[in-house]
């Protein structure tokens, strides 16, 4: 019995504009979902993340986990040649995603408002670390530096450290997912008949986009959200602690829960304590909290307490590194990792797509491309339409 392979976007073609990690991860999730991705690279290097380690006999395999199923097309936007090729590329194009400056594409002959007099039904995506408009549209944005503009750094680490950036660039792949959504959102509405969409997405507004907590923190209380470490501002006990080999994370974020702990760790007491008489007085006293469980914790090892809680009912996980992680039974179950084939012929692995349709993840159809490796197979593509479309105006 065959497996439908849920593609919803196999007849939608992309064309990328894309470097580094916003950009490339948007386009590689519509890939996934079936688009043809044709990106677009300079000859000279191509993507820059291309130059980025690890490398496995040659090839990026950072590059490789943001570009796998889609098309590597060279050209040379600096040409008039370049130009030519790929405004016929983008005139047949459902989808076109960019992460340039503000400005740059209608430099080169490439902006929206162009292109979508060729084709009304045009998607076009610009994402960039500010926006289109206001005072700081044309400057750069990186996910360091927009991780300190727009509050991460701030509510990051210890209530003492240095200023440290979330260890995930966080920036950088939430603008990508709001972009991706943004854009299938809009497909939809082609769909509908009511035509196609500019779609302005940028670091600065998806960061703080994913900063809900904290923006209505502020708004609500005017108080300003500060590091708490691993703690929260508003759970207790809900964070990491220090056992006699390592840490661990437990989180009892209701009354219910917070019974359960104090039935593990054998502290009646401590139910009935006034200080943590309920949710939001424990997260105001979680201070006066934390020595009076970590004396228990401190006791036994980590794996004592995540068994003990794990039977309980508790939410609790040990602190993985990477390794660890992806070696989880729940990651092999989901079928989250799958082989890789590099153009240096190395087979590798990579995290996959992790949402599941129909119980099946979204399949690996290509391997991340070659600079330019399809540059002569999509050309060719592209002049046979171009032809077919002339020579049915001549008709008409």
């Amino acid at each position: 019995m065959s497996v439908h392979v849920f593609q919803p976007l196999a007849d939608i073609r992309v064309v990328e504009f894309c470097q580094i990690a916003a950009g490339p991860f948007c386009g590689m999730l519509l890939a996934d979902l079936g688009a043809d991705v044709v990106k677009i690279e300079n000859p000279a290097g191509g993507d820059a993340m291309r130059t980025w380690p690890p490398f496995s006999e040659g090839f990026s395999e950072n590059f490789a986990s943001l570009n796998r199923n889609k098309r590597s097309v060279a050209l040379d936007l600096k040409t008039p040649e370049g130009r030519v090729a790929a405004l016929d590329l983008c005139r047949q194009a459902d989808v076109i995603v960019e992460n340039n400056r503000p400005g740059v594409m209608d430099r080169l002959g490439l902006g929206y408002d162009r292109l979508h007099t060729f084709n009304p039904n045009l998607v076009y995506c610009s994402i960039s670390g500010f926006g289109q408009k206001g005072p700081r549209a044309n400057e750069g944005g990186f996910d360091v530096s927009i991780q300190a503009m727009a509050g991460v750094m701030s509510v990051t680490g210890q209530a003492n450290s240095e200023p440290v950036k979330c260890g995930v660039p966080i920036s950088d792949f939430s603008t990508g997912l709001y972009a991706a959504y943004s854009i299938a959102t809009a497909l939809r509405a082609v769909e509908a008949g009511s035509g196609g969409a500019f779609i302005d997405v940028s670091l600065m507004g998806a960061t703080l986009g994913v900063a809900a907590l904290q923006t209505s923190e502020f708004f609500g209380t005017g108080a300003i959200p500060r590091k708490l470490g691993s703690a929260h501002p508003r759970n207790a006990p809900y964070r990491a602690f220090r056992s006699a080999n390592g840490h661990f994370v437990m989180a009892a974020g209701n009354d219910a829960l917070w019974a359960l702990v104090c039935q593990v760790i054998e502290r009646p007491n401590l139910r009935t304590d006034p200080r943590f008489s309920s949710v939001s007085v424990r997260a105001r006293n979680q201070d006066e909290m934390l020595p009076l469980l970590e004396d228990v914790f401190v006791t036994r090892d980590s794996e004592h307490w995540l068994e003990r809680f794990r039977a309980a009912g508790v939410p609790c996980a040990p602190i993985n590194n990477y390794q660890q992680a992806l070696a989880d039974p729940q990651v092999e179950a989901m079928g989250w990792i799958s082989e890789l084939d590099l153009p240096s012929g190395v087979r590798t692995r990579t995290f996959g797509n992790p949402v599941l349709f129909n119980g099946q993840t979204t399949p690996i159809r290509r391997g991340p491309p070659e600079l330019g490796e399809h540059t002569d197979e999509v050309l060719t593509e592209t002049r046979k339409k171009v032809e077919l479309e002339k020579s049915k105006a001549v008709i008409s």
